[in-house]
C-alpha cells in the first residue's frame, strides 16, 4: 500500500471563467456559520462551555437535550476545518459532561442508565468529535472505556452473552437500570397528558381501553406498574444503536472482541427477525424469548412497534446496526433485517390524507409538507398493536436513502425511486424547513444525484442560509438562559450541516438516533493538515454509485493556490483505483491583443491510476476541476483518520 508521499497528485488547469453560484454560496454559508456558532456560545454558554440552565431536571430523562445543542458542530469542523470551533465544541462537551455529572445523570462521563432511543441522540456529538480529532487521547480513552460496558464479562452487566442480549431497556455505566424510572410509576392523566398523542403504552390491560381510562387513579397506577415490569426489563430493538458505541471504539483499536460483539449482537436480532417473517420484533424477555413479557407477541416492547413511535423508533436502530456491521465486518445480515422490515411496512402502504394532529408524528409531517387536510399521500403503518397495523404516516426518505447509500444494491435504489414516484408530494424544489434531526431533504438531494433537479446546489444553499437567519432571529429574540425547556437550545442551534454533508461529503445527515458520521469523500488541507476544505475551496459531489464518485472542486480565491488531500470514505475505507479529470486543452490566457469574448475553455479527459485512499489536488487561484474517482468500497481497513494516517488493507 502506498504511503502519503506517494499519493497521486493532480493540478487543476481549467480557469474559473464563470464562478458557479453554488461555489460562492457554499463559502458564504461557511463564513456565516462561523459567526453563528460564536453567537450561540456567547448567548447560551457559561465560560466553561456548559449550558445556562436553572430549571428542574427529571429522574432519568434529559441528558440528550444538553448534548444535542451542539450535536452537528463537529461535522462543520470536518467540512470547514475551523480550529476555534473544534476547541469550543470540546470545551462544551466537557462543560456539559461536568454539568450532567453534578446532576447525577452520568457515571465516569457516561449515561448512568437510560434507553438507547435517547442515548443514541446524546452520543452523535461524541462520535463526531472522535471522527473530527482522533488524536485526542482523552476522547480515545473514553471511547474504549465506554465500549467495554457492553462486552461479555463486563462488570457493568449490561450484556448476557449466553442469550446474546442486552438485559434491560435502560442501561449504561451503572449497568442495567430496571424499570422506567419514578416519573412513570403511575401513568395517570392529566400528569402525563403530554404523551396523549402516542396513546396507551400497553394496549392489553383489562379495563383500560382508551386514554381517558387513565384518568382513574387506580388505572393509572396499574398502567405504571405494568410499564415498570413489562417495559423495563429484557432487550429491545432500540438497544441495537449501541453498536455505534462499539464500532466507534473499534475504529481506534481494531480489537477483534469489539468486531465480534457487533456481529454477534446484530446476527442475534437478524435471526429473530427472520423467524418473525422478516419483521424485526421489538422485545426479548429475560429468558431470551421474543415477546416473553407480552404474551408471546412480537410487538409491545419499550420504544417498540406499539408505543410510542413504532417504525420511527424500531427501523432506525436496525439500520444503524446493519450499517455498523457492514462497516466493521463487511457483513450483510443487519442490512437484510432493515430491508425486510422496510419491505413489510411498504407492503401495507395506502394512499390517504394525513391523520389528525393529535395522532403521533402527524403534526411534524404536516409542518414538513406544508400540506392542507385534503391532500393525499402514500402512507405506511408506523405502529402495530393487538388490532394490527395503525397510525399511517409518510415514510421518512432517510431510511431507504441510507439503505441504498450503504449497500449500493439495485434493489435498494429501486425502493428509493419507487418511493419518489408514489410519495404523493414533489421531491423538488427544495422545501424551507429544518427539523431536529438536521435531515429531511434527502428527496431533493437524491433528485439531484439522479439528474432530476439541476437547481439543487444553489437552492439548497439558499434554504440553509435561511435556516441560519431564522435560528439567529429566535436566539436574539429569546436570550440564552433557560429554566424549563430542555429542547430550546436545539431549536435555536444556528449551525446547519445537512446540505454541506450532502454536497461536500456526498452523504445524508447521520441517522439521528445513534448513527456514526459517514462520507463518500472527505478532505484535508494539505498546508495546515487540518480536516476540511481549505479556505476559498468549494466542493460539490455530483454523483455516487457503488464503484464511482464524481466531484467538482472550485477555488474562488483570486490570489492563493490551495492544496488538499481528497480521501475516499470517512474512515479511509474505500480504495481509489483511478481518477478521471478534466484538463485544459487550450493555451491560457492567450495574447493580450485578443478582444474576443470569453467562451467555454475546451478540455480533455485524463485517466490516472491512484491505488490509495487519497489523492492530492492542487487548485491554483481561480481554477476548477471535475474529478471522477473509480473506487472499490471497503477494500481498506476503516480507522479513525488524521492527516498522517496510513491506509491498511482489510484482511480477507
Amino acid at each position: 500500500m502506498s504511503h502519503s508521499s506517494d499519493h497521486l497528485e493532480i493540478t487543476a488547469t481549467v480557469p474559473l471563467i464563470q464562478p458557479p453560484t453554488w461555489a460562492v454560496l457554499q463559502r458564504h454559508l461557511i463564513d456565516v456559520l462561523r459567526d453563528a456558532w460564536q453567537e450561540f456560545v456567547d448567548t447560551c454558554c457559561e465560560p466553561d462551555g456548559s449550558l445556562r440552565y436553572v430549571g428542574a431536571q427529571q429522574d432519568r430523562d434529559g441528558v440528550d437535550d444538553f448534548y444535542e445543542a451542539f450535536f452537528n458542530w463537529p461535522i462543520l469542523y470536518l467540512i470547514a476545518g475551523d480550529e476555534e470551533l473544534l476547541a469550543q465544541v470540546k470545551q462544551s462537551w466537557e462543560g456539559v459532561t461536568r454539568q450532567l455529572t453534578d446532576s447525577g445523570y452520568l457515571v465516569d462521563d457516561f449515561e448512568r442508565g437510560y434507553d438507547w432511543f435517547h442515548q443514541g441522540e446524546s452520543l452523535i456529538l461524541f462520535y463526531a468529535l472522535c471522527a473530527a480529532d482522533p488524536a485526542d487521547e482523552a476522547f480515545r480513552e473514553r471511547a474504549l472505556r465506554f465500549a467495554e460496558l457492553y462486552l461479555p464479562g463486563s462488570p457493568a452487566g449490561n450484556y448476557d452473552a449466553a442469550r446474546r442480549m442486552i438485559v434491560a431497556p435502560h442501561n449504561g455505566a451503572g449497568g442495567p437500570r430496571w424499570g422506567l424510572g419514578t416519573a412513570w410509576e403511575s401513568y395517570t392523566t392529566p400528569a402525563v397528558d403530554n404523551m396523549r398523542r402516542w396513546g396507551l403504552p400497553l394496549d392489553d390491560l383489562e379495563g383500560i381501553e382508551s386514554w381517558d381510562d387513565l384518568a382513574d387513579p387506580g388505572n393509572g397506577r396499574r398502567m405504571g406498574e405494568a410499564m415498570q415490569q413489562r417495559l423495563g426489563r429484557g432487550d429491545v430493538t432500540a438497544n441495537l444503536s449501541s453498536t455505534s458505541l462499539v464500532a466507534n471504539a473499534w475504529l481506534y483499536s481494531h480489537d477483534p472482541r469489539l468486531a465480534d460483539w457487533i456481529h454477534e449482537y446484530v446476527t442475534a436480532w437478524s435471526q429473530r427477525a427472520a423467524a418473525n417473517g422478516g419483521i424485526v420484533p421489538d422485545s426479548v424477555g429475560p429468558s431470551g424469548e421474543v415477546g416473553e413479557l407480552h404474551g408471546g407477541r412480537w410487538f409491545g416492547g419499550h420504544y417498540g412497534w406499539t408505543w410510542p413511535h413504532g417504525f420511527h423508533s424500531v427501523e432506525p436502530p436496525a439500520l444503524i446496526a446493519g450499517i455498523n456491521d457492514k462497516l466493521v465486518n463487511g457483513a450483510d445480515e443487519g442490512l437484510g433485517m432493515a430491508r425486510d422490515t422496510l419491505a413489510a411496512v411498504l407492503a401495507e402502504a395506502r394512499v390517504s390524507e394525513l391523520p389528525a394532529d393529535d395522532v403521533g408524528r402527524a403534526p411534524e409531517w404536516r409542518q414538513l409538507l406544508g400540506a392542507d387536510h385534503g391532500k393525499h399521500y402514500q402512507l405506511i403503518p408506523h405502529r402495530y398493536g393487538r388490532d394490527g397495523w395503525f397510525e399511517w404516516l409518510p415514510l421518512s426518505p432517510a431510511i431507504p436513502t441510507w439503505l441504498w447509500w450503504t449497500s449500493g444494491e439495485q434493489r435498494d435504489l429501486d425502493t428509493v425511486e419507487q418511493l419518489r414516484d408514489e410519495a404523493g408530494y414533489p421531491w423538488a424544489p427544495m422545501r424551507q424547513f429544518r427539523d431536529k434531526e438536521e435531515a429531511g431533504h434527502e428527496p431533493e438531494w437524491f433528485s439531484w444525484l439522479r439528474g432530476a433537479y439541476p437547481d439543487y446546489p444553489e437552492e439548497s444553499l439558499r434554504v440553509a442560509l435561511g435556516q441560519v437567519a431564522h435560528r439567529l432571529a429566535l436566539l436574539r429574540k429569546e436570550g440564552g438562559l433557560q429554566e424549563n425547556d430542555l429542547h430550546w437550545w436545539q431549536r435555536v442551534n444556528p449551525v446547519v450541516t445537512e446540505v454541506l454533508s450532502q454536497q461536500v461529503h456526498g452523504a445524508p445527515a447521520a441517522l439521528y438516533n445513534g448513527g456514526l458520521p459517514l462520507a463518500r469523500i472527505r478532505y484535508w488541507d494539505a498546508e495546515t493538515e487540518a480536516p476540511g476544505l481549505p479556505r476559498d475551496i468549494s466542493a460539490l459531489v455530483r454523483s455516487i454509485s457503488e464503484d464511482a464518485v464524481s466531484v467538482t472542486l472550485v477555488n474562488i480565491g483570486a490570489r492563493a493556490d490551495r492544496s488538499l488531500l481528497l480521501q475516499a470514505g470517512m474512515y479511509g475505507e474505500d480504495l481509489i483505483e483511478s481518477v478521471t479529470y478534466d484538463r485544459r486543452d487550450l493555451e491560457w490566457p492567450g495574447p493580450t491583443r485578443t478582444y474576443s469574448p470569453l467562451a467555454d475553455i475546451p478540455t480533455v479527459l485524463t485517466d490516472e491510476d491512484a491505488g490509495s485512499n487519497r489523492v492530492r489536488v492542487i487548485l491554483p487561484a481561480l481554477s476548477t476541476i471535475d474529478l471522477t474517482l473509480r473506487i472499490q468500497r471497503r477494500a481498506l481497513l476503516p480507522q479513525h483518520q488524521t492527516y498522517s494516517t496510513e491506509p491498511r488493507w482489510r484482511s480477507s
